[in-house]
């Protein structure tokens, strides 16, 4: 996927998220709480879309700075931010226009999986860290590749697609699937030191009819979709 793929559906995208299970009730609650007490934190969104995270970490206290790769998604969270967050357009896969030791947390939402080689993004996130600073950060469940593609070998570096529907828009999105010792070791490589590993249940608010049915009937707790991590720069 090219940086910009998200323009040509991006506001059907955000449109979607605005309430959907997997965004508004699940990956944006869950990288919330794991951030914590944000109060005056200097937080980098990479990979900010239409600012969604942003806004709800800027609400809590925190300085927002924020990028994409797609210049209608920066659009869309300039409309929503307004001119309070220095937004830009740039790449997670090329160096990053912030200085050393920059900020006190990164932001990662569901980005990472879009990339094959994870140790130029991760080695610019820690340069761009504080020593001691986290990125907190939500991929793709590996789980989930391996009960849709069973007869795949998934524990190999392996490129997918996927087609989706969003707000009555079909897009196609392309994925690199890795296990997760791959994503472990590209963490420590990196000099990050793994703090926390979440896999959330949803949010105690999500509407009852928007739950798979064993989780609104009250036979489970939880679902895979998202791996959460907490990772402190060393």
């Amino acid at each position: 996927m090219n940086a910009d793929h998200y323009d040509g559906f991006a506001d059907s995208y955000d449109a979607e998220n605005v309430d959907s299970l997997l965004n508004a009730y699940y990956n944006r609650p869950a990288l919330v709480r794991l951030a914590g007490d944000v109060t005056g934190r200097r937080i980098l969104d990479a990979g900010c879309g239409a600012g969604p995270i942003t806004a709800e970490l800027q609400a809590r206290g925190a300085v927002m700075t924020g990028f994409d790769g797609s210049p209608a998604m920066i659009d869309l969270a300039r409309q929503r931010l307004g001119n309070d967050v220095p937004l830009r357009v740039a790449d997670l896969g090329q160096p990053l226009p912030y200085a050393d030791d920059r900020f006190d947390d990164v932001i990662a939402s569901l980005v990472l999986h879009y990339l094959k080689d994870w140790s130029a993004p991760l080695a610019e996130i820690r340069r761009i860290l504080k020593p001691g600073g986290r990125l907190i950060l939500s991929v793709n469940h590996p789980f989930v590749h391996a009960f849709s593609y069973p007869t795949e070998d998934n524990f190999a570096l392996r490129q997918y697609s996927e087609e989706f529907e969003f707000a009555g828009t079909k897009a196609t999105l392309t994925f690199w699937n890795r296990p997760l010792h791959a994503m472990t070791d590209a963490f420590t490589a990196a000099g990050f030191r793994i703090a926390v590993v979440s896999e959330p249940p949803p949010a105690p608010d999500t509407p009852r009819d928007l739950l798979p049915p064993r989780l609104a009937a009250g036979e489970r707790s939880a679902f895979f979709a998202f791996l959460f991590f907490v990772l402190e720069a060393a």
